[in-house]
């Protein structure tokens, strides 16, 4: 698996993807809660996100890759950073937004076989990626914002 380290190369077009730092208020305090999702294939725990389809636009196909990862709608918020960095070779771009959950179940795949609801600082130890928690950092200064 390509570490944050690694150059990404500048003379290919970028595969484009699109996720979002799902949130909802916990039930019993009210306190935000982070959505991760752990992807079997890779036996990572990330944000859902996901490769767009052709003529699909950034945000929508960041609500699609929810939906079909976690089984939840959400209403999406503030976009955050798009990050850019290597995937099996080539560079790989993506979008992201702060959305908050509104409906839905999740049913476990293939794809995506677990997903936890964590406190902020719960979900930043629990995720594979640095570059995945700087997301959460950036979701409580826009948090803090609204």
């Amino acid at each position: 698996m390509p570490t944050d380290e690694e150059p990404v190369p500048t003379d290919e077009q970028p595969v484009l993807a699109a996720g979002c730092v799902l949130w909802r208020r916990s039930p019993g305090d009210g306190a935000p809660q982070i959505c991760l999702v752990h992807r079997p294939k890779y036996d990572d725990w990330s944000h859902p996100k996901g490769k767009l389809k052709r003529g699909e636009g950034a945000l929508a196909g960041a609500l699609r890759e929810v939906e079909e990862e976690t089984g939840h709608r959400c209403a999406p918020g503030p976009r955050l950073t798009t990050l850019r960095y290597p995937a099996n070779g080539r560079p790989k771009q993506v979008d992201y937004w702060a959305a908050e959950a509104t409906e839905g179940r999740f049913v476990p795949s293939r794809e995506v076989d677990r997903v936890l609801w964590l406190a902020p600082e719960a979900a930043r130890a629990r995720l594979t990626q640095a570059r995945d928690r700087e997301l959460v950092d950036e979701f409580l200064a826009v948090l803090r914002r609204v």
